[in-house]
């Protein structure tokens, strides 16, 4: 391993290896044997195995023990992709017999963007519905004939945008898996929702980013970044960070955007915190960082206690967000606490609520 690798941590190497894994055609990748064997374990637990292998299949180590692990992660996704859309036809479907219409955001929305479904993993359906029809959607789910169906409904979109649901639903475009009718977010909606989502995790998973590649990279002539940048100026700053990080990480062309400037001139701190985010190993579904169970576990549970508040030290990315602060070069610090603040209000706002449940 270079002297640089072992400087910026396998989270360069994950960077370098990922670079135009979204395109349909990416380079092959020449990496060093060595790189690829310690960054495969990281690539597969992260959900970017099958990118990984995108990259390297047409190199000299295609054949190496490595390279295979990324191709079994290729194929099994693969398959997936090919079960994961029959449930959402079976979903959707059914929704829509109990006078539900949602839509489907992040997963296969954004895994349709890639040359190959396999290429984009994703283990649940991601459902938004009208606020008025969550308690319907609900029922109706609790009724499917495959109750094992991983199913994440939304009320609206209050936790992942910000934008007026009718607004949302009046750009929304539908397109088709088989003769069934998906209902997906326009590109600049989408495009805005991943950024945000990225940030809000802390950018903790490649494949996030990879993601937001993918979109800016097959974005239509006619894309609106208006729209898609929206009228707040901080979220719209957001986003443009969101996209440097893809300029700087992916190599993500952003010359003829209007986000250009500031994705060229990201804060000091936010690339090298990114990178070593990447340098560990990540649960298939949850951050890297395990809290050991519910908060509330630990009221009963004092002497751990301690150790539970500190494994949920929130992330600097994570924590500006929630506190709704700017990516700039000051200190992360008080947003950190900040965001503490919030979080530690809503655990005890909901221990209340539970306190006073008959």
């Amino acid at each position: 391993m270079s002297a640089e690798d072992r400087r910026t941590g396998l989270g360069c190497v994950l960077s370098r290896i990922l670079r135009y894994s979204w395109r349909p055609s990416p380079p092959p990748h020449e990496c060093l044997s060595e790189q690829l064997a310690a960054a495969a374990p990281l690539l597969v637990a992260s959900g970017a195995g099958s990118l990984g292998w995108w990259r390297v299949r047409r190199s000299e180590l295609r054949d190496t023990p490595a390279a295979l692990d990324l191709q079994d992660a290729y194929r099994l996704h693969a398959l997936e992709a090919i079960l994961h859309e029959r449930e959402i036809t079976e979903v959707l479907t059914f929704l829509r017999g109990a006078g539900v219409e949602p839509i489907l955001v992040k997963g296969w929305a954004v895994a349709r963007l890639y040359p190959e479904p396999g290429l984009r993993p994703y283990w649940d359906i991601d459902l938004c519905c009208r606020p008025d029809q969550y308690a319907d959607a609900v029922a109706a789910l609790g009724r499917l004939e495959h109750p094992t169906y991983l199913v994440d409904l939304h009320r609206g979109l209050a936790r992942l945008d910000e934008v007026n649901w009718d607004e949302l639903y009046a750009r929304s475009q539908v397109v088709m898996i088989g003769d069934v009718g998906v209902r997906v977010l326009s590109q600049e909606d989408h495009l805005r929702l991943l950024c945000i989502h990225l940030l809000r995790h802390g950018a903790w998973r490649p494949l996030w980013l990879c993601d937001i590649a993918a979109v800016v990279e097959t974005r239509p002539a006619d894309f609106d970044w208006d729209r898609c940048l929206g009228r707040n100026r901080r979220v719209a700053d957001w986003i443009a960070c969101a996209i440097g990080l893809a300029r700087r990480l992916l190599k993500v062309p952003v010359d003829d955007t209007p986000v250009a400037t500031r994705a060229k001139h990201l804060p000091r701190w936010l690339v090298p915190h990114v990178l070593k985010q990447w340098n560990s190993p990540f649960p298939k579904l949850h951050p890297p960082r395990s809290y050991g169970g519910p908060l509330i576990f630990y009221i009963r549970h004092r002497r751990r206690l301690l150790h539970a508040l500190r494994m949920r030290w929130p992330d600097p990315i994570a924590a500006t967000i929630t506190v709704r602060g700017p990516l700039n070069e000051w200190p992360r610090l008080p947003f950190q606490i900040g965001h503490y603040v919030v979080k530690t209000g809503e655990f005890f706002a909901k221990l209340a609520k539970l306190s006073q449940t008959p």
